[in-house]
């Protein structure tokens, strides 16, 4: 996935540059200060997204959107500006989404989810994620081993919250349900994060996992999923769906009830 970010202040780019390296890690990010050299690199390189400010220097976000669209019509415009006024004009050069600054990890995970012109995977993108009937991750369509049991629920719960950051203490919650918050237990979930890291590093995928001070994430622009088929409609996705949701795990119910209720209504 080819990505530019242009904008004139260089706080901004960097705020920008931080949230899109934290919601796609493997992708290749170009960062421009001026539109002229976002433009010429365009010309070079086709970019499949262009996050934009609006205000810029020179030539302003919108004009710089329709140059861009002239070079590669399927290039998707996300601007990124602090000026809410301009989100009707946005549209008009048929912008995937607009957000606010400063732009953050999630609102960039959720402008990837609804692009006007979707991305196709990048050659290479090796990991299935199934979540219909009992959750099972697949990697080169082999059925990836976990030493722990609790290692493959933690991954099933960050995939479950769809890429959003997920703080350690609610995980823990969630996977013991039944054991009280003691120092033995932060210390076995440091030892499942280590494990569950350790595990995708030696099949070459660890930029699956997301992680900060104190919260864990999924990346999910890193993997196939058959939950996130389901939800932007894909017709094998919700055909595979027969009301069984991650059946090994209680907390996966609630998911469940919603995706029954969503199959109720089409």
């Amino acid at each position: 996935m080819r990505i530019i970010a242009v904008d004139d202040e260089q706080f901004a780019l960097d705020e920008l540059k931080d949230a899109i390296r934290e919601a796609v890690p493997d992708c290749e990010l170009s960062c421009f200060g001026t539109p002229a050299e976002a433009l010429r690199h365009a010309a070079e390189t086709a970019a499949d997204i262009a996050f934009l400010d609006i205000s810029l220097i020179g030539m302003n976000g919108l004009a710089l959107a329709k140059r861009l669209k002239d070079i590669n019509g399927k290039t998707n415009i996300i601007f990124a500006t602090g000026y809410s006024e301009y989100a009707l004009d946005a549209f008009s050069v048929q912008a995937s989404d607009y957000l606010l600054k400063p732009v953050t990890r999630e609102a960039v995970v959720r402008a990837l989810e609804h692009l006007r012109e979707p991305v196709a995977p990048k050659t290479g993108q090796r990991v299935r994620v199934q979540t219909f009937g009992n959750f099972e991750v697949f990697v080169d369509d082999m059925p990836l081993s976990f030493a722990r049991a609790k290692t493959k629920e933690l991954l099933a719960y960050l995939v479950n919250r769809k890429g959003a950051y997920c703080h350690n203490d609610e995980i823990a919650a969630a996977i013991w349900e039944d054991k009280a918050d003691s120092k033995a237990l932060k210390s076995h979930f440091r030892h499942l994060v280590a494990n569950l890291r350790k595990t995708l590093e030696e099949k070459n995928i660890g930029s699956m996992l997301v992680k900060k001070h104190g919260y864990l994430a999924v990346a999910p622009v890193t993997f196939q999923c058959d939950l996130y088929d389901f939800y932007n409609g894909k017709p094998d996705a919700v055909n595979s769906y027969t009301g069984e949701y991650m059946a090994q795990y209680g907390w996966a119910e609630f998911t469940n009830g919603y995706l029954e209720d969503i199959t109720s209504c089409r």
